[in-house]
Protein backbone atom coordinates (compact mmCIF):
# COMPACT_ATOMS: atom_id res chain seq x y z
CA UNK A 1 0.00 0.00 0.00
CA UNK A 2 1.43 3.35 -1.03
CA UNK A 3 1.90 5.81 1.82
CA UNK A 4 0.09 9.12 1.49
CA UNK A 5 2.44 12.00 0.67
CA UNK A 6 3.32 14.34 3.53
CA UNK A 7 1.20 17.45 3.65
CA UNK A 8 3.24 20.61 3.15
CA UNK A 9 3.72 22.86 6.16
CA UNK A 10 1.41 25.89 6.13
CA UNK A 11 2.67 29.17 7.56
CA UNK A 12 -0.23 30.49 9.63
CA UNK A 13 -1.73 33.95 9.77
CA UNK A 14 -1.70 35.71 13.15
CA UNK A 15 -5.06 37.30 13.94
CA UNK A 16 -6.98 38.30 17.04
CA UNK A 17 -4.01 37.43 19.22
CA UNK A 18 -3.45 33.87 17.95
CA UNK A 19 -1.96 31.90 15.06
CA UNK A 20 -4.79 30.95 12.72
CA UNK A 21 -5.10 28.46 9.89
CA UNK A 22 -7.10 29.22 6.74
CA UNK A 23 -8.98 27.33 4.06
CA UNK A 24 -7.31 29.65 1.54
CA UNK A 25 -3.61 29.01 1.00
CA UNK A 26 -0.95 29.84 -1.56
CA UNK A 27 2.11 27.82 -2.52
CA UNK A 28 5.50 29.23 -1.57
CA UNK A 29 8.50 28.91 -3.88
CA UNK A 30 11.29 26.40 -3.37
CA UNK A 31 11.53 23.03 -1.68
CA UNK A 32 10.42 21.44 0.55
CA UNK A 33 6.86 22.37 -0.31
CA UNK A 34 5.35 25.01 1.97
CA UNK A 35 2.14 26.98 1.78
CA UNK A 36 0.93 30.26 3.22
CA UNK A 37 -2.43 30.80 4.92
CA UNK A 38 -4.32 33.69 3.30
CA UNK A 39 -6.75 36.00 5.08
CA UNK A 40 -9.88 36.74 2.99
CA UNK A 41 -11.06 40.34 2.94
CA UNK A 42 -14.30 39.47 4.73
CA UNK A 43 -12.27 38.04 7.63
CA UNK A 44 -10.12 41.17 7.78
CA UNK A 45 -13.29 43.27 8.00
CA UNK A 46 -14.46 41.19 10.96
CA UNK A 47 -11.06 41.56 12.60
CA UNK A 48 -11.28 45.33 12.27
CA UNK A 49 -14.55 45.24 14.18
CA UNK A 50 -12.90 43.00 16.80
CA UNK A 51 -10.05 45.50 17.09
CA UNK A 52 -12.39 48.36 17.99
CA UNK A 53 -13.42 46.42 21.09
CA UNK A 54 -10.00 44.92 21.88
CA UNK A 55 -8.33 48.33 21.77
CA UNK A 56 -10.39 49.59 24.72
CA UNK A 57 -9.09 46.79 26.97
CA UNK A 58 -5.37 47.20 26.21
CA UNK A 59 -3.06 48.18 29.04
CA UNK A 60 -0.40 50.83 28.33
CA UNK A 61 2.80 49.58 26.70
CA UNK A 62 5.64 51.75 27.94
CA UNK A 63 8.81 49.72 27.30
CA UNK A 64 8.45 49.26 23.55
CA UNK A 65 12.08 49.88 22.57
CA UNK A 66 13.38 47.28 25.04
CA UNK A 67 10.95 44.67 23.72
CA UNK A 68 11.85 45.48 20.12
CA UNK A 69 15.56 45.02 20.92
CA UNK A 70 14.82 41.70 22.60
CA UNK A 71 12.72 40.59 19.63
CA UNK A 72 15.50 41.43 17.16
CA UNK A 73 17.99 39.41 19.20
CA UNK A 74 15.61 36.44 19.04
CA UNK A 75 14.94 37.05 15.35
CA UNK A 76 18.64 36.89 14.51
CA UNK A 77 19.91 34.32 16.97
CA UNK A 78 17.13 32.63 18.94
CA UNK A 79 14.52 29.90 18.67
CA UNK A 80 10.94 31.09 18.32
CA UNK A 81 7.65 29.34 17.59
CA UNK A 82 6.18 30.22 14.20
CA UNK A 83 2.56 29.29 13.62
CA UNK A 84 2.36 26.27 11.30
CA UNK A 85 6.11 25.64 11.39
CA UNK A 86 6.67 25.10 15.11
CA UNK A 87 9.90 25.93 16.95
CA UNK A 88 12.38 27.48 14.54
CA UNK A 89 16.04 28.03 15.39
CA UNK A 90 18.18 30.72 13.80
CA UNK A 91 19.90 28.04 11.70
CA UNK A 92 16.55 26.61 10.58
CA UNK A 93 15.41 30.11 9.60
CA UNK A 94 18.48 30.62 7.44
CA UNK A 95 18.00 27.22 5.83
CA UNK A 96 14.36 28.00 5.08
CA UNK A 97 15.25 31.36 3.50
CA UNK A 98 17.83 29.68 1.29
CA UNK A 99 15.41 26.92 0.29
CA UNK A 100 12.46 29.19 -0.46
CA UNK A 101 13.92 32.57 -1.45
CA UNK A 102 17.50 31.74 -2.44
CA UNK A 103 18.97 34.12 0.16
CA UNK A 104 22.51 33.06 1.06
CA UNK A 105 23.66 33.02 4.67
CA UNK A 106 26.04 36.01 4.47
CA UNK A 107 23.22 38.17 3.12
CA UNK A 108 20.87 37.06 5.92
CA UNK A 109 23.53 37.92 8.49
CA UNK A 110 24.07 41.35 6.95
CA UNK A 111 20.36 42.12 6.82
CA UNK A 112 19.81 41.03 10.43
CA UNK A 113 22.61 43.39 11.47
CA UNK A 114 21.06 46.20 9.45
CA UNK A 115 17.74 45.75 11.27
CA UNK A 116 19.47 46.08 14.63
CA UNK A 117 21.44 49.12 13.47
CA UNK A 118 18.26 50.77 12.22
CA UNK A 119 16.58 50.47 15.60
CA UNK A 120 19.72 51.66 17.41
CA UNK A 121 19.82 54.87 15.37
CA UNK A 122 16.09 55.63 15.36
CA UNK A 123 14.72 58.10 17.89
CA UNK A 124 12.08 56.84 20.28
CA UNK A 125 8.76 58.29 19.16
CA UNK A 126 5.50 59.12 20.86
CA UNK A 127 2.78 56.55 20.24
CA UNK A 128 -0.86 56.99 19.29
CA UNK A 129 -4.06 54.97 18.88
CA UNK A 130 -3.67 54.16 15.18
CA UNK A 131 -4.02 50.70 13.66
CA UNK A 132 -1.11 50.62 11.21
CA UNK A 133 -0.53 48.46 8.16
CA UNK A 134 2.86 47.57 6.69
CA UNK A 135 2.76 45.81 3.30
CA UNK A 136 6.18 44.29 2.67
CA UNK A 137 8.14 43.57 -0.52
CA UNK A 138 9.72 40.24 -1.41
CA UNK A 139 13.18 41.47 -2.35
CA UNK A 140 14.62 42.08 1.16
CA UNK A 141 13.52 41.60 4.74
CA UNK A 142 15.31 44.76 5.89
CA UNK A 143 11.97 46.47 5.26
CA UNK A 144 10.83 44.81 8.50
CA UNK A 145 12.32 47.96 10.01
CA UNK A 146 9.05 49.65 9.05
CA UNK A 147 7.14 47.04 11.05
CA UNK A 148 9.25 47.80 14.11
CA UNK A 149 8.85 51.53 13.59
CA UNK A 150 5.06 51.24 13.40
CA UNK A 151 4.99 48.85 16.37
CA UNK A 152 6.71 51.53 18.46
CA UNK A 153 4.40 54.29 17.17
CA UNK A 154 0.99 52.62 16.88
CA UNK A 155 -1.61 50.98 19.03
CA UNK A 156 -1.24 47.90 16.81
CA UNK A 157 0.31 46.96 13.48
CA UNK A 158 -0.91 44.50 10.89
CA UNK A 159 1.82 43.07 8.68
CA UNK A 160 1.05 42.00 5.13
CA UNK A 161 3.99 39.85 4.04
CA UNK A 162 5.07 39.26 0.49
CA UNK A 163 3.82 35.95 -0.85
CA UNK A 164 7.27 35.47 -2.36
CA UNK A 165 9.00 35.63 1.02
CA UNK A 166 6.71 35.60 4.07
CA UNK A 167 9.02 33.60 6.35
CA UNK A 168 10.91 36.58 7.73
CA UNK A 169 7.70 38.45 8.58
CA UNK A 170 6.25 35.39 10.32
CA UNK A 171 9.48 34.97 12.29
CA UNK A 172 9.47 38.62 13.38
CA UNK A 173 5.90 38.29 14.67
CA UNK A 174 6.96 35.16 16.57
CA UNK A 175 10.00 36.98 17.95
CA UNK A 176 7.89 39.92 19.15
CA UNK A 177 5.52 37.53 20.89
CA UNK A 178 8.46 35.76 22.54
CA UNK A 179 9.67 39.17 23.74
CA UNK A 180 6.31 39.68 25.50
CA UNK A 181 4.79 41.95 22.88
CA UNK A 182 1.02 41.97 23.56
CA UNK A 183 -0.58 39.57 21.09
CA UNK A 184 -3.49 41.90 20.36
CA UNK A 185 -1.06 44.58 19.14
CA UNK A 186 0.43 42.58 16.26
CA UNK A 187 -1.06 40.78 13.26
CA UNK A 188 0.17 38.84 10.24
CA UNK A 189 -2.26 39.23 7.34
CA UNK A 190 -1.14 37.44 4.15
CA UNK A 191 -3.56 38.25 1.34
CA UNK A 192 -3.92 38.11 -2.39
CA UNK A 193 -2.78 41.14 -4.39
CA UNK A 194 -6.34 42.32 -4.99
CA UNK A 195 -7.01 42.44 -1.23
CA UNK A 196 -4.23 44.93 -0.42
CA UNK A 197 -6.45 47.91 -1.17
CA UNK A 198 -9.02 46.48 1.24
CA UNK A 199 -6.45 46.31 4.04
CA UNK A 200 -5.49 49.91 3.37
CA UNK A 201 -9.13 50.96 3.80
CA UNK A 202 -9.40 49.03 7.07
CA UNK A 203 -6.36 50.57 8.74
CA UNK A 204 -5.51 54.08 9.90
CA UNK A 205 -1.91 54.47 8.76
CA UNK A 206 -0.16 52.59 5.98
CA UNK A 207 3.39 51.85 4.82
CA UNK A 208 3.38 50.09 1.46
CA UNK A 209 6.28 48.78 -0.60
CA UNK A 210 5.81 47.97 -4.27
CA UNK A 211 6.65 48.53 -7.90
CA UNK A 212 5.57 51.25 -10.29
CA UNK A 213 2.12 49.78 -10.99
CA UNK A 214 1.23 49.44 -7.32
CA UNK A 215 2.65 52.87 -6.63
CA UNK A 216 0.35 54.44 -9.23
CA UNK A 217 -2.72 52.73 -7.78
CA UNK A 218 -2.00 53.87 -4.23
CA UNK A 219 -1.21 57.55 -4.66
CA UNK A 220 -4.59 58.83 -3.46
CA UNK A 221 -4.48 57.31 0.06
CA UNK A 222 -3.99 60.34 2.36
CA UNK A 223 -2.30 58.46 5.24
CA UNK A 224 -0.02 56.36 3.04
CA UNK A 225 3.76 56.23 3.04
CA UNK A 226 4.68 54.65 -0.28
CA UNK A 227 8.07 53.13 -0.98
CA UNK A 228 8.11 52.68 -4.74
CA UNK A 229 10.96 52.16 -7.21
CA UNK A 230 14.20 53.84 -6.10
CA UNK A 231 15.74 54.18 -9.58
CA UNK A 232 19.15 54.67 -7.95
CA UNK A 233 21.73 56.54 -10.00
CA UNK A 234 25.41 57.44 -9.66
CA UNK A 235 26.94 60.62 -11.08
CA UNK A 236 30.54 60.22 -12.27
CA UNK A 237 32.28 63.58 -12.64
CA UNK A 238 34.67 64.25 -15.51
CA UNK A 239 38.30 63.54 -14.67
CA UNK A 240 37.63 60.82 -12.08
CA UNK A 241 40.18 58.03 -12.73
CA UNK A 242 38.57 54.88 -14.07
CA UNK A 243 39.96 52.68 -11.31
CA UNK A 244 38.58 55.07 -8.65
CA UNK A 245 35.20 55.15 -10.37
CA UNK A 246 34.97 51.34 -10.47
CA UNK A 247 36.05 50.95 -6.84
CA UNK A 248 33.26 53.34 -5.86
CA UNK A 249 30.60 51.97 -8.20
CA UNK A 250 31.06 48.22 -7.74
CA UNK A 251 29.48 47.93 -4.27
CA UNK A 252 26.72 50.38 -5.22
CA UNK A 253 25.69 48.03 -8.01
CA UNK A 254 26.53 44.61 -6.56
CA UNK A 255 25.99 44.76 -2.80
CA UNK A 256 22.88 43.07 -1.38
CA UNK A 257 22.62 41.11 -4.64
CA UNK A 258 21.29 44.25 -6.33
CA UNK A 259 17.98 43.93 -4.44
CA UNK A 260 17.84 47.25 -2.60
CA UNK A 261 15.93 50.23 -3.96
CA UNK A 262 19.06 52.31 -3.41
CA UNK A 263 21.27 50.05 -5.53
CA UNK A 264 22.62 51.94 -8.53
CA UNK A 265 20.76 51.14 -11.76
CA UNK A 266 22.06 54.05 -13.86
CA UNK A 267 25.65 55.30 -14.04
CA UNK A 268 25.83 58.78 -15.56
CA UNK A 269 29.21 59.93 -16.85
CA UNK A 270 29.07 63.72 -16.97
CA UNK A 271 30.43 65.26 -20.17
CA UNK A 272 32.80 62.33 -20.72
CA UNK A 273 33.11 59.17 -22.78
CA UNK A 274 31.36 56.50 -20.68
CA UNK A 275 32.96 53.51 -22.40
CA UNK A 276 36.16 53.23 -20.29
CA UNK A 277 34.20 53.22 -17.04
CA UNK A 278 31.59 50.86 -18.49
CA UNK A 279 34.14 48.31 -19.71
CA UNK A 280 36.09 48.31 -16.46
CA UNK A 281 32.94 48.02 -14.34
CA UNK A 282 31.66 45.17 -16.52
CA UNK A 283 34.93 43.30 -15.99
CA UNK A 284 34.63 43.75 -12.23
CA UNK A 285 31.03 42.52 -12.26
CA UNK A 286 32.00 39.49 -14.34
CA UNK A 287 34.48 38.53 -11.60
CA UNK A 288 31.67 38.11 -9.05
CA UNK A 289 30.55 34.53 -8.56
CA UNK A 290 27.51 32.87 -6.98
CA UNK A 291 27.87 32.11 -3.31
CA UNK A 292 30.29 33.67 -0.82
CA UNK A 293 33.41 35.31 -2.19
CA UNK A 294 36.08 32.65 -2.95
CA UNK A 295 38.82 34.89 -1.57
CA UNK A 296 38.36 35.53 2.20
CA UNK A 297 40.01 38.94 1.74
CA UNK A 298 37.57 39.95 -1.00
CA UNK A 299 34.25 41.75 -0.39
CA UNK A 300 31.44 39.29 0.25
CA UNK A 301 28.73 40.14 -2.28
CA UNK A 302 26.96 36.83 -2.87
CA UNK A 303 24.24 36.43 -5.47
CA UNK A 304 20.77 35.20 -4.61
CA UNK A 305 19.42 32.03 -6.19
CA UNK A 306 16.23 31.89 -8.26
CA UNK A 307 13.88 29.15 -7.14
CA UNK A 308 11.98 29.42 -10.43
CA UNK A 309 14.47 28.91 -13.29
CA UNK A 310 11.87 30.24 -15.70
CA UNK A 311 11.77 33.53 -13.80
CA UNK A 312 15.54 33.87 -14.16
CA UNK A 313 15.34 33.32 -17.91
CA UNK A 314 12.41 35.68 -18.31
CA UNK A 315 14.08 38.46 -16.33
CA UNK A 316 17.27 38.38 -18.38
CA UNK A 317 15.45 37.98 -21.69
CA UNK A 318 13.22 40.97 -20.94
CA UNK A 319 16.24 43.09 -20.10
CA UNK A 320 17.75 42.29 -23.50
CA UNK A 321 14.55 43.36 -25.25
CA UNK A 322 14.96 46.85 -23.76
CA UNK A 323 18.29 47.43 -25.48
CA UNK A 324 18.04 49.93 -28.33
CA UNK A 325 20.03 50.06 -31.55
CA UNK A 326 23.64 50.84 -30.67
CA UNK A 327 23.35 49.75 -27.02
CA UNK A 328 25.74 47.01 -25.92
CA UNK A 329 25.70 44.45 -23.13
CA UNK A 330 29.31 44.49 -21.91
CA UNK A 331 29.23 41.75 -19.28
CA UNK A 332 30.49 38.57 -20.93
CA UNK A 333 29.67 35.81 -18.45
CA UNK A 334 26.60 33.64 -19.16
CA UNK A 335 23.44 35.42 -18.05
CA UNK A 336 21.97 32.46 -16.13
CA UNK A 337 24.23 29.86 -14.51
CA UNK A 338 23.75 26.76 -12.40
CA UNK A 339 25.65 26.41 -9.14
CA UNK A 340 27.27 23.30 -7.74
CA UNK A 341 24.08 22.21 -5.97
CA UNK A 342 21.85 22.82 -8.98
CA UNK A 343 20.85 26.29 -7.80
CA UNK A 344 20.09 28.82 -10.54
CA UNK A 345 21.70 32.28 -10.43
CA UNK A 346 21.52 35.36 -12.63
CA UNK A 347 24.95 36.89 -13.12
CA UNK A 348 25.39 40.69 -12.93
CA UNK A 349 24.58 42.61 -16.10
CA UNK A 350 25.94 45.90 -17.40
CA UNK A 351 24.76 47.76 -20.51
CA UNK A 352 26.45 50.67 -22.26
CA UNK A 353 23.81 52.93 -23.78
CA UNK A 354 24.55 54.50 -27.13
CA UNK A 355 24.91 58.23 -27.63
CA UNK A 356 25.30 61.30 -25.45
CA UNK A 357 22.09 61.95 -23.58
CA UNK A 358 20.58 65.41 -23.32
CA UNK A 359 17.71 66.64 -21.17
CA UNK A 360 15.22 65.96 -23.97
CA UNK A 361 16.08 62.26 -24.48
CA UNK A 362 16.59 60.61 -21.06
CA UNK A 363 13.49 58.40 -21.30
CA UNK A 364 15.41 55.25 -22.22
CA UNK A 365 13.67 52.10 -20.85
CA UNK A 366 16.89 50.97 -19.15
CA UNK A 367 17.39 54.23 -17.25
CA UNK A 368 16.34 53.37 -13.70
CA UNK A 369 15.28 49.86 -14.72
CA UNK A 370 14.99 47.62 -11.63
CA UNK A 371 15.55 43.86 -11.65
CA UNK A 372 16.17 41.34 -8.81
CA UNK A 373 19.89 41.00 -9.57
CA UNK A 374 22.82 43.43 -10.00
CA UNK A 375 22.33 45.53 -13.13
CA UNK A 376 23.40 48.96 -14.27
CA UNK A 377 23.12 50.97 -17.47
CA UNK A 378 26.06 53.30 -18.15
CA UNK A 379 25.62 56.40 -20.29
CA UNK A 380 27.22 59.70 -21.15
CA UNK A 381 25.15 62.80 -20.49
CA UNK A 382 25.13 66.57 -20.39
CA UNK A 383 24.73 68.30 -17.03
CA UNK A 384 21.06 69.02 -17.80
CA UNK A 385 20.41 65.37 -18.61
CA UNK A 386 22.17 64.26 -15.44
CA UNK A 387 19.96 66.59 -13.41
CA UNK A 388 16.86 65.15 -15.09
CA UNK A 389 17.92 61.57 -14.31
CA UNK A 390 18.80 62.47 -10.73
CA UNK A 391 15.49 64.26 -10.33
CA UNK A 392 13.67 61.02 -11.13
CA UNK A 393 15.72 59.01 -8.63
CA UNK A 394 15.14 58.56 -4.91
CA UNK A 395 18.79 57.65 -4.36
CA UNK A 396 21.44 59.81 -6.01
CA UNK A 397 25.06 58.79 -5.36
CA UNK A 398 27.81 61.32 -6.00
CA UNK A 399 31.44 60.34 -6.24
CA UNK A 400 33.63 61.20 -3.25
CA UNK A 401 36.32 63.78 -3.72
CA UNK A 402 39.51 62.27 -5.22
CA UNK A 403 42.37 61.55 -2.84
CA UNK A 404 45.03 64.26 -2.83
Amino acid sequence: MTAAPDRPAVVSAFRRGAWQESLDTAALPGTPARRLALVPEIVAHADRRWWRTARTALVPLTDRRARVRAALELFAHGTVTVGGLGPQSAAAFRTALWQSAGLPGPLVERWCAMLSEGVAHREVQDHDDALALVALPGNTFTCLDSVLDQAERSAAVWVRPSRREPLSAARLVAALLAADWPAERIGLYPTGQRDLHGLVKLTDRHVVYGGAGLAASMRDAPTLTLHGPGRGCALVPPGLPVEDAVAWLLPLVAADSGRFCRNVRTVVCLDADPEPVAKALATALDALHPGPAPDPAAPDWPLTAFRDPGEAERATAHLRTLLRAGDRLLTREPAVVEGAGGDVFVRPHLALLDGRFTASDVAHPLVGHEVPFPFAAVLGATADAARAIAGDSLFVHRAPAPHS
